[in-house]
């Protein structure tokens, strides 16, 4: 469904992100794509012109599209199901990605950030969106994520090898140079890993100081795929922005994190999703390491909890990933929410806070008069229970309807 120039989402309660309520009897007035008037209904009604369209969102609870801030639209993990992905050549990659990313705009994700995808491919599907060609979402890219020769995932074309300061530095120029947003760096090894572990730190001091330190002068943040404690302290204090996963936090270390402003996507759902590794056919060793590193995992997030880093979801698997009863984005809000978080923390955690350490706040993350018409609707209160999502039956972005159950938008 096409936007029209003006628009009045009305019959709904609506979560803004902001608030610590939702509003009930609220409506959504949009022009051009972007959120002009939001409140009680006679208000914000009062302020529509002749011939703005209405949309009677049927009591529906309405809140800000969903941001994913950990997602690989060309994930190939060990097994069948990761070697059928890796041997894609260049046009088959990219249209396997261009499916997911409209996957994911379906499932309720209108903002991704992308944490190593093979061949640069998504910024031709991130031209692909904003152009029009292509329904997806909002993509934020940290092109191919940068690692030491032999170190976690350098078997594939999502990363690239670099050894020593100077050529870690001229790698985070190069991803930088194609286009990327942010620089992502594996320090430490990994739950897909072979011949390493969680805790085999892979990065000097040097090389770490020079990829944050080259990626700041240059207006990016830089987050890291990181487990052990020791490495991450080190990264911490030489100004890293986030941790990718912190499979073995301490309280000390989560509490340098706090104090650093360094954010956490802990990927809780990694350690917990043995019928996903079931589906790719991952082999026993990498199960077994990924589901045995589960206890441990909730611990570290629990202490980052304390601690009060900031923290934001993340899947590490397809955004839209059939997963427990519903996608892999809303099973990680789930445990988010059930090891800590309240609903309401555990909502913006995926809205309002992964759009301010983007720097897109003032156009995601909120329902906010000059933000993006980018929304869903539900028919539970997420604010009472995260798993409301799972009710989720309507998606709009930038004021175009993509998703929406009671007509059949789309099939």
């Amino acid at each position: 469904m096409r936007a029209s120039a003006q628009m009045l989402l009305h019959h709904c309660t609506v979560f803004d992100g902001v608030a610590d309520q939702p509003l009930p009897g609220a409506a959504i007035r949009i022009r051009d794509g972007r959120i002009a008037d939001c409140g009680p209904e006679p208000a914000v009604r009062a302020g529509a012109t002749p011939g703005c369209r209405d949309l009677d969102m049927g009591g529906a609870f309405v809140m800000a599209g969903l941001v994913n801030m950990h997602t690989h639209f060309s994930l190939s993990l060990p097994g069948p199901g990761g070697d059928m992905v890796s041997r894609l050549g260049a046009h088959a990659l990219a249209l396997y990605m261009a499916s997911g990313a409209h996957r994911t705009l379906h499932s309720g994700v209108t903002t991704v950030r992308c944490v190593a995808e093979k061949d640069h491919a998504e910024f031709a599907i991130r031209d692909a969106i904003d152009a029009g060609w292509l329904q997806g979402p909002r993509i934020f890219t940290a092109g191919q994520a940068l690692v030491c020769t032999g170190g976690h995932g350098h078997l594939g074309t999502d990363t690239v090898e670099c050894d020593g300061a100077d050529d870690f530095r001229r790698g985070a120029r190069r991803q930088i140079s194609a286009g990327a947003d942010l620089i992502k760096v594996m320090i430490s090894g990994g739950i897909a890993g072979e011949h390493e572990a969680l805790d085999t730190p892979q990065l000097t001091g040097e090389e770490m100081a020079a990829v944050i330190e080259t990626a700041h002068a240059w207006g990016r943040k830089v987050t890291a795929h990181a487990g052990p404690a020791g490495i991450i302290e080190q990264a911490v204090r030489l100004g890293l922005d986030c941790v990718e996963h912190g499979y073995q936090l301490t309280r000390d270390v989560a509490q340098s994190m706090a104090e650093h402003g360094t954010s956490l996507v802990p990927t809780l759902i990694v350690t917990r999703c043995g019928d996903f590794f079931d589906s790719l056919g991952v082999p026993e060793w990498m199960q077994r390491r990924s589901l045995g590193a589960g206890p441990r995992h909730i611990e570290s997030y629990q202490l980052a909890l304390a601690a009060g880093v900031t923290v934001m979801l993340g899947s590490d698997m397809p955004p839209f990933q059939a997963i427990e009863g519903t996608t892999a984005t809303v099973r990680e809000l789930e445990h988010m929410a059930a090891y800590g978080l309240t609903p309401t923390a555990a909502l913006r955690a995926a809205t309002i806070v992964p759009a301010r350490w983007l720097g897109a706040d003032d156009d995601i993350g909120s329902v906010a008069p000059g933000r993006y018409a980018d929304l869903i609707a539900l028919d539970g209160d997420p604010t009472a229970d995260v798993s409301a999502l799972r009710s989720l039956r309507w998606v709009m972005k930038g004021g175009e309807v993509v998703r929406d159950d009671r007509i059949g938008l789309p099939a």
